[in-house]
């Protein structure tokens, strides 16, 4: 018997993370959204391809909360996009509406699932969905570090021009501008990244992947990334629904770790099919520290402009 999967937001987002799931096969997929004929629409035409790709995962397009009942995995995507000119923080009032409203439905139709949230500002919406769940915060996290993990990887790998797959790296802190990557944890194949290009390259590295998600809302123009963020919020899905343990950073409530309380951040955690089984505590230095405690601060701002 497959899993079940209700992805909230038929958009592009949304749209591409069923697509990328319904390809694994492991479960089936309800989108729901609450614009009649759309996530109806797109499940009938990922369905379609599946003779073509391959794959017998079952999708379910509703505008109905009954149908998500007894999911293994809420993945919310719905809230209003970030446009040019518009900063992460400028959409906390209107998205915190709609996330409290989606969370009430998910909490009501599958007390046991697991919730990852990917809506901006994500630390902020993580927060909301805990709070308004009361689930443990082993199973309400979000997709942030991996998205600009991956986001650091793939310039690193042009600029040294080899395989992506060689590198490997970690960002902490906030989903934003006030990211941490952990260049001293960099590497390529193990060689650390400071051994492979001068420091001036790998600060504008370091800061091209901090405006990852601008550059993308500013070459778009109407909207935001889509294609990186489903692969790596399914990235998430697997290791939970395969228990693959694997350690990827994710946006986590902490509880006193690295020195940090009461709200979400980027850290690694080992992902298995009990959500969040472990948080990772790296020694960080003192100017990581300082960087990712300069994060939290922007993050704890954002939060209080919830009002939970």
């Amino acid at each position: 018997m497959r899993s079940k999967v209700t992805i909230v937001g038929a958009g592009q987002t949304g749209g591409s993370m069923a697509r990328d799931l319904a390809a694994k096969e492991y479960a089936d997929i309800v989108l729901l959204d609450v614009i009649e004929g759309m996530p109806q629409g797109k499940a009938l035409d990922i369905s379609q391809a599946g003779p073509v790709v391959g794959f017998d995962s079952r999708l379910t397009g509703t505008n109905d909360w009954k149908d998500s009942a007894g999911s293994d995995i809420i993945i919310i995507t719905s809230g209003k996009p970030r446009l040019p000119g518009m900063s992460r923080d400028d959409l906390v009032t209107a998205n915190t509406e709609i996330v409290k409203s989606v969370t009430e439905q998910a909490a009501k139709h599958s007390p046991n699932a697991i919730i990852m949230v990917f809506v901006n500002p994500l630390d902020a919406m993580c927060y909301v969905a805990k709070k308004v769940s009361g689930f443990p915060r082993q199973r309400v996290f979000g997709q942030s570090g991996v998205l600009d993990a991956s986001r650091f990887r793939m310039f690193i790998a042009r600029e040294l021009d080899v395989s992506m797959e060689d590198v490997q790296a970690y960002v902490l802190g906030g989903h934003g501008d006030d990211m941490v990557p952990l260049v001293r944890h960099t590497t390529v194949c193990g060689i650390p990244i400071t051994e492979l290009m001068p420091p001036e390259k790998i600060d504008t590295l370091v800061e091209r992947t901090r405006k990852g998600g601008g550059e993308i809302v500013g070459l778009l123009k109407t909207g935001s990334a889509y294609y990186a963020p489903a692969a790596a919020t399914i990235q998430m899905v697997d290791a939970v629904l395969l228990d693959r343990k694997r350690i990827l950073p994710c946006a986590v409530y902490l509880e006193g770790e690295y020195g940090i309380r009461d709200i979400f951040m980027g850290v690694p955690v080992k992902l298995g099919t009990r959500g969040i089984e472990q948080i990772i505590e790296i020694k960080l230095t003192t100017e990581e520290q300082t960087a990712f405690e300069r994060s939290a601060s922007s993050v704890r701002e954002v939060t209080r402009l919830t009002g939970l």
